[in-house]
């Protein structure tokens, strides 16, 4: 017999169990990590249009191509120049103005190619509107009534400075020399507070604005007139421009108050009434369904599914003529009791069919009536379905647009706010204001992150597990 016959197989090492569970733990994180991963890369494409959006709500031109994050809005030096101008300004540093009393001190810097003269630049106070919209028809303040500029003083000068010239989309590096003027802003006489103080200054053809104290709102006949909306913004009225002025300049022609404003409390005393309304409806109609025995009871669950099958787009001029026939148009009562609650009503017929009938007998044996049993014991263990409930119900009411579109037509600050941003895109739309269209549609999304919040921790469970024991 061979040698190679006697040799034995080789010995597998042993695995100890400390080994085994490490290989375990590595698996289990493993898998924890891909999961979490997959769901941050879905959050992250689903939210990425949503900060696109509002980080261009912040920008002077929200359609700038290509779409840049680094801008005049975001920078802590503006932060810090549009605090102390709106200080100087009106003793205001978050929202600023122009007020009696007031001497504002700037600095603008130019450069120009080596070999040509720097001239000095022309600086204007302009007569302009705050806005694009219905604020621009009754402004009747304006800070060029009373402002009264300095000649611009040369303060300092560089040689062998590298800028940039911007000639469309291009961006040129270029060599030369820069000079720094500067020139006050003196409020003369004893008029009223003006939120704005606009600017305009203009320089020759090929002289660069390299440095201000504060960052221009942009430039204007090829980059030759550097301006500014508003010289002495406050950080506030800076970095959020776009939204003050939803509520400074959307305003009534009749009353000069705030629609935005209107628009949202009549959102949220709409919102309010429908969900009230909806709950009452989905508990007593969804406790009838699941715990009471009466005839016809299957045929009325199956025509409210039924009805969840229907567009309100089928139903709505019959809807629209009764409601005009009883005199309840152009009124928030219009929407509040137009509530369509089969999807509520189903939830809490669900909810209600799994709460233990040992509690129901309980009660019965003790007296109660079905009244007493619904509101003295189902709806207090159905917090979970009832906020589930209120959220859906609450969102839909705040976003409902069609039916309030067709009821409520006059006055304008009798408008839903879904109602009132197309109003919002029908006036600002056609001048390009995009940046105050989409600070409107952000804070219409606030209340429904607030009330989900609120309530998302009442979605884990509930009682009933605890209340039968046995």
């Amino acid at each position: 017999m061979s040698d190679l016959s006697l040799a034995k197989p080789a010995e597998t090492p042993a695995v100890s169990m400390d080994q085994i569970s490490k290989f375990h733990v590595r698996r289990r994180w493993a898998k924890v990590a891909w999961v979490y991963g997959a769901l941050i890369m879905i959050a992250t494409v689903m939210l990425g249009t949503f900060v696109v959006a509002f980080m261009a709500s912040l920008k002077d031109d929200p359609l700038e191509q290509p779409f840049k994050f680094n801008f005049a809005q975001v920078q802590p030096a503006n932060w810090s120049a549009a605090y102390q101008l709106g200080n100087t300004g009106n003793d205001a540093p978050w929202f600023g103005g122009f007020a009696p009393g007031s001497e504002i001190t700037f600095e603008v810097t130019y450069a120009v190619e080596a070999g040509s003269e720097l001239a000095v630049p022309v600086i204007e106070v302009p007569r302009r509107r705050a806005g694009t919209g219905m604020a621009a028809a009754i402004q009747t303040d304006f800070a060029a009534d009373y402002a009264v500029l300095s000649e611009p003083k040369q303060v300092s000068t560089a040689a062998d400075v590298t800028f940039v010239e911007k000639r469309g989309r291009r961006e040129l590096t270029k060599q030369g020399h820069s000079a720094t003027w500067q020139f006050t802003i003196r409020y003369d006489g004893d008029g009223p507070v003006v939120d704005t103080l606009p600017l305009n200054i203009t320089a020759p053809r090929g002289q660069v604005l390299v440095d201000s104290t504060l960052s221009p709102n942009r430039f204007e006949r090829r980059g030759r007139v550097a301006a500014w909306d508003n010289l002495t913004p406050g950080v506030i009225g800076y970095v959020f421009k776009s939204y003050v002025r939803v509520y400074t300049e959307s305003v009534s022609l009749d009353t000069g108050k705030s629609l935005f404003m209107s628009w949202t409390l009549n959102s949220f005393f709409i919102a309010f009434g429908k969900v009230l309304l909806t709950l009452f409806f989905a508990c007593t109609a969804g406790y009838a369904l699941a715990r009471l025995k009466f005839t016809g009871a299957r045929f009325v669950f199956a025509f409210m599914l039924l009805s969840m099958m229907v567009p309100g787009q089928v139903t709505f001029i019959s809807n629209y003529l009764i409601y005009r026939d009883i005199g309840l148009l152009n009124t928030p009562w219009a929407v509040i009791t137009a509530i369509v609650a089969s999807g509520q009503v189903l939830i809490m017929k669900q909810f209600f069919e799994s709460v233990p009938r040992e509690l129901e007998e309980a009660a019965i044996v003790d007296g109660a009536n079905p009244a007493t049993i619904l509101f003295r014991i189902f709806m207090p263990l159905a917090k979970p379905a009832i906020m589930s409930v209120t959220i859906l119900g609450f969102q839909g009411a705040w976003n409902d647009f069609f039916w309030p579109l067709v009821v409520i037509n006059s006055p304008t600050d009798a408008y839903t706010l879904p109602v009132g941003l197309l109003s919002l895109r029908n006036a600002y739309g056609v001048a390009g204001d995009w940046n105050l269209i989409l600070a409107g549609a952000f804070l219409s999304t606030i209340p429904v992150l607030i009330v989900f919040i609120i309530f998302q921790r009442y979605f884990v469970g509930n009682d009933i597990s605890s209340a039968v024991k046995g």
